[in-house]
This record gives structure tokens, sequence and C-alpha cells, in this order.
């Protein structure tokens, strides 16, 4: 007998921002899927019409693309077992809907939104798990609800809700591939609606139809959803198919261990991606909130390529996973460390761009927008920033020239002399052919000496002229990567402009 090959899915709503809760269920899906050579899938669940924002499914699909989640079949892409959003997809639902109710394991609910909650309310004074108390379960099916009278509702068209009759005295078991044996008993299921009155499924009865008919072999979620295993289940069952494997994530938490909460921090992958952070750290970061290699394995950086051959769901563990920031900042900064120089080259250079669309630089744009310039910023600069972007906005003075000076700097760093220190050693620096790193230590140290006066003398008010601030890399290579004429222009200015208050 041929294997299946694996299907898993990932079906968001259409209601907005990617949560990264989100991200890591789509991530999973994915690593799984391409482990085992099998589908991953994008399917839209936009049953709840009211909460559905416009763009969102486009902007959804486009952010997993961002972090190199790529459907093999999606809304966007197509494939055999679509249409790939629920609401083209009613027809299907109403025919399985119909057999439900055919075969008595539904039943037309006529309650009243008032109805519902003075009863839910009872319940809960009474000590009890609240739930559907039956009203409109017909005679046939064991309720008190005459047929006739349900046939008037129908009749006078009102609206109503189609529910599930859950069985009575039975035990719901399944093998979750995460969390092990899971058991419920049918005494605390509702009866929940399978369709509104709106004529659109409710989530548990359209996902089950489609993961069926779309040959899922493994749905992968969220913990959330663990309560409803079992109301899916007796639908397989009704229908007489077989169920795919499940496996249920633990949840993401914030730091306290609270459930991770925009209440917090951002909850967004979208807003991350507006910060700075690059693909590789954020899809490296969540793949790690909740599953790990095991035990001998000191890794914790990895590329797409390293997860997709490391993943397992049997490394995934129960307990929530802990959302540190901290974590994310440190993976971000091994990636712009090891990533390399040309493909940081093309991710700056337009934010450059648009940065001299903005500010006029006295620099000669050919040479600060060429490669070979952008490159030493960057081997410069790597160890000091955060993320791609402050390669320019952390970095500005290798661009632009400083507007203002670093005032507590200057009140540490100067006295009467240091203009005069920096006339004298601007003389030398225009006379020098070679305009090097290695050239301008000597240079200064020389300068310096004879005066009885260490380096440190000229090289902070140095830094402050050619940058504005008080710390950065290197100086001589500083000084060098900006140039001889950039350089003493920038000394002149501040000589000029900086007020110095002894």
């Amino acid at each position: 007998m041929v294997a299946q090959r694996v299907r898993t899915r990932f079906a968001p709503s259409p209601t907005g921002y990617l949560h990264v809760g989100g991200l890591r269920t789509a991530l999973y899906n994915y690593l799984f899927a391409k482990k085992m050579d099998g589908d991953f899938i994008i399917r839209i669940e936009d049953t709840d019409q009211s909460r559905k924002v416009e763009d969102a499914q486009k902007n959804l699909i486009k952010t997993l693309e961002w972090a190199g989640i790529v459907a093999d079949e999606s809304p966007e892409h197509g494939g055999d077992y679509g249409p790939y959003v629920q609401s083209e997809r009613l027809d299907i639902y109403d025919k399985y809907c119909r057999q439900l109710l055919n075969d008595q394991h539904a039943y037309y609910c006529f309650a009243t939104h008032e109805e519902l909650e003075e009863n839910r309310q009872l319940q809960i004074k009474q000590g009890l798990q609240p739930k559907y108390n039956r009203k409109w379960l017909p005679e046939e099916m064991g309720g008190t609800m005459p047929a006739g009278i349900i046939k008037q509702k129908l009749d006078k068209g009102l609206p109503y809700v189609i529910r599930m009759k859950v069985p009575d005295y039975v035990s719901v078991w399944f093998e979750d591939i995460v969390r092990g044996p899971v058991e419920f008993d049918s005494a605390t299921i509702d009866d929940q609606v399978l369709m509104k009155s709106d004529g659109f499924p409710t989530y548990h009865f359209a996902s089950v139809i489609d993961d069926h008919f779309m040959e899922f072999t493994h749905i992968i979620r969220g913990e959330e959803w663990l309560s409803s295993m079992p109301k899916h289940l007796l639908l397989y069952e009704f229908f007489g198919w077989e169920p795919p494997k499940v496996a249920h994530l633990p949840l993401l938490l914030n730091p306290d261990r609270s459930k991770l909460s925009k209440r917090q921090g951002d909850v967004a992958v979208e807003d991350y991606i507006r910060k700075g952070y690059s693909a590789d750290a954020i899809v490296n970061f969540v793949a790690m909130l909740g599953w790990n290699e095991g035990e001998g394995s000191e890794q914790e950086v990895y590329s797409m390529e390293q997860l997709i051959q490391k993943f397992s769901l049997e490394r995934v563990g129960k307990a929530g996973a802990v959302f540190n920031i901290e974590k994310l900042n440190w993976l971000e900064k091994q990636y712009i460390k090891n990533r390399p120089a040309e493909k940081l080259v093309a991710i700056i250079k337009p934010i450059l761009k648009a940065e001299l669309e903005q500010k006029k630089s006295l620099m000669p744009l050919e040479i600060i927008t060429s490669d070979a310039y952008l490159e030493k910023v960057i081997e410069l600069m790597r160890e000091r920033v955060g993320f791609e972007h402050e390669f320019v906005t952390f970095s500005s003075y290798f661009y632009f020239e400083p507007e203002t000076w670093d005032e507590e700097a200057i009140k540490k760093r100067w006295s009467v002399e240091t203009n005069n220190l920096l006339k004298g050693f601007a003389v030398l620096l225009d006379s020098l052919d070679d305009f090097s790193a290695e050239n301008i230590e000597i240079l200064l140290k020389e300068f310096v000496a004879p005066k009885g006066l260490k380096a440190a003398a000229l090289i902070h008010p140095l830094r402050i002229v050619a940058s504005g601030v008080s710390f950065g890399p290197s100086l001589y290579h500083l000084l060098e990567v900006l140039g001889k004429e950039t350089v003493l222009r920038r000394i002149q200015v501040g000589i000029e402009k900086i007020n110095y208050v002894d």
C-alpha cells in the first residue's frame, strides 16, 4: 500500500494582522510538510463575515511569504482542492448539513439570543458549565419539541441555527502527537451550532468538511483549539470519515507567564517587520517557541533549510513558551554579524536612497551609494547595529553632515587648546597622500607626542567633529572611510560651530 502524501494547512481568518502565534502555527505546518516531502496549504476561513477585514487575506499571505513560508496551494496560488476560501464553498457545507439533519445528528434551533443568555446565566448561578438546554431538540431525537411546531417555524421563515446533537453517555478519545492521549466526556460537550442564521457555517463545521475534502493528513494548531477536538471527532464519526492526526501546540506566554497579549507588547508580525527585524531572525525565534532539537544540541541559529531538516513534532513541548524579546534581539544581531556584505548592501541601499530623497548630502552621491563604500560601512558597523536599517539610521554620519554635536562629550573632552590641536592636525591630514587608517594613526600619535599629550586628547574631539557623537567604530577607520575631503570639511565646521564653555 502506498503511503498517503503528507498535507498540512494553515487556516487563518481574514480579520487583520498576522499574530506571532499564527506565524508559529504556519511555520510548524510548513516545516513538517517539507520535512516529509509533503504539501503545505493555506485556506482562508472567512465564515464570520462580520469580522472580515478588507485586504487581510492578501496581507496574511504576503507576510507569510516574507517569512519564507510559501504555500503549495492557496487562494493566490490555486491548486486541485479549491476553492481555498470558505465563503466560496457554501454549497458544500449546505449539502453535508442536510445530511446530518436527515441522519438525525443535527436539528433546527429557534432560540433567541435573549433566551440563550438567560439560560446561560441560570446555569452559571447553579454552578453548572453553560451549554445549550436542548429546548428545540425534536421528540423523534429524544427531545421534547413536537415536529409540528418546528415545521410551523420553518414555514413562517423564522430565523434559526442548526445544531449538532452530541451523543449522550459516550467518551471521545484521541491521541495527540504533542500531548499524548486525551479524553472528553460527552456530558461536557455542547450541542454546537453548525450553521448560523446567516447561512454561513461555523468554524467547527466548515473546518471538518474542508479538512476532509482537502485530504489533510495532519492538523497542527494552537492549544486553544484542544477543547474543540471532541466536537470535530464526532462529526468525523457521523460522516464515517477517518480523522487526520492532530498536534496541539503550547501557548505563547509573556515573561510573567500570562498569555501573550497586546497589552504587554507587540503581537503582530507586521509590527516586528516595521521595526526592522529580518525574516531570518523572526523565523528562527518563532521556531524555538515550543520546539528544540533535543539534548546534546547547542545550536541556536538555524536557517530555514536546517529547520526543515531537523524539525519534528515529537520535539514540541507541552509547556507554554515564553516570548523573550531579548532572545529575538540577540538572534537578529547574530544574523547581521554573519550575513554576507553583498546581501546587506542590497537591503540597505534602498533605505539610504529613501533618506537621500529627504536629506541633502555634501558627500559625492556616486561614492556613498556605491557597493564598495557601503561594504566598508557594513564591516565597521556590524558589531554595533541591532537592525539592518541601522546601517543607515544609526550610522547617518557616513552619509550626512552632523547637525548637532554631543554636548556632554564636548564638556568632558574639549579644552581651550582643542581647536588649535584640530587646526594643526588638519594641516597635516591635508598633506597626507595615502589617507589610510594606519597612516592617520601614525600621524596623530606623532603630532601629539611632542606636546606631551596622549592620543586621547585628539581622538575624542576628532570623533565628535567627524560624526557628531562620542561613540562608534575605530576612529582611524572611520576617518579613512569618510575620506580626506569630508574629514577636513567637518573639522573646519566643528571648529567654527562647536561652542566650548570652560
